[in-house]
């Protein structure tokens, strides 16, 4: 195993260990970022985990470096079951620079993650659709109407988020 995914071992699932030590790493060392690709097909699933959080993070500052890894992501996206996995994947895939065709099969894959229990995903799920709708202009309604969904449903935070989800987009 490469030394940055060692990086990511140990503890349990409520820290993100040295996460943050291994953005930086890899914000030091470009090259480095398809390593934490790799990290999302180990088995550890607190590797996969805390891999999935330093991508996110790193792609925040450099979405580009998330380009050559986009149809990759897209297929792990459709494949993953772990939660923390999901809401990290749902703040990814919006800064992949998909055509309509990806943004259709990511708003497809996205749905099923709302299947799950978990609150965290769903409202990820938001405001992924949001992103979705902000540059995708043929499904800006299916998925306003997905986002209005669980704004009524959702638990009182995801509620919060929808409507101000939602309101970005009347005016």
């Amino acid at each position: 195993m490469h030394p940055l995914l060692r990086k990511l071992e140990g503890g349990d699932r409520r820290s993100i260990g040295r996460s943050d030590e291994v953005v930086s790493d890899v914000l030091g060392n470009p090259e480095l970022f398809h390593v934490l690709i790799e990290g999302l097909n180990v088995e550890n699933p607190i590797i996969k985990m805390r891999a999935s959080d330093a991508i996110e993070k790193a792609s925040l500052e450099h979405p580009e470096y998330l380009l050559p890894y986009k149809k990759q992501l897209i297929e792990l996206t459709s494949i993953s079951e772990q939660k923390e996995v999901r809401w990290h994947m749902a703040q990814i895939l919006p800064r992949l620079n998909l055509n309509h065709k990806e943004n259709v099969a990511v708003v497809k894959i996205l749905l099923t993650y709302l299947s799950g229990n978990s609150s965290i995903v769903n409202t990820f799920v938001m405001q992924a659709f949001a992103d979705i709708a902000k540059t995708d202009e043929e499904l800006r309604p299916s998925v306003l109407v997905h986002i209005g969904e669980l704004a009524a449903t959702g638990t009182p935070a995801m509620k919060a988020r929808g409507r101000k989800l939602l309101a970005e987009f009347k005016g």
